[in-house]
């Protein structure tokens, strides 16, 4: 049994990759949450905390059912 390190190493590269950047969009979107708690005397910045808060949310979900499509497909 041979094992091609070169391949081993990409998709750990990749895969790490992947998981640190929606670990990071999901992070984003729990700190515009509370940014809109924080903020909701302000009025237009609770607005854009909400708003991008539900992007990363929204971000997260496709990636993740993009992950299970590939792996189903």
């Amino acid at each position: 049994m041979k094992i091609d390190w070169a391949s081993l190493g990409s998709v750990f590269g990749v895969s790490l990759t992947a998981t640190v950047a929606l670990v990071a969009l999901f992070t984003l979107g729990l700190v515009g949450l509370s940014k809109h708690e924080a903020a909701t005397e302000r009025g237009g910045a609770a607005v854009m905390a909400r708003s991008g808060a539900y992007v990363c949310f929204a971000l997260c979900t496709a990636a993740v059912s993009y992950g299970i499509y590939l792996i189903v497909s």
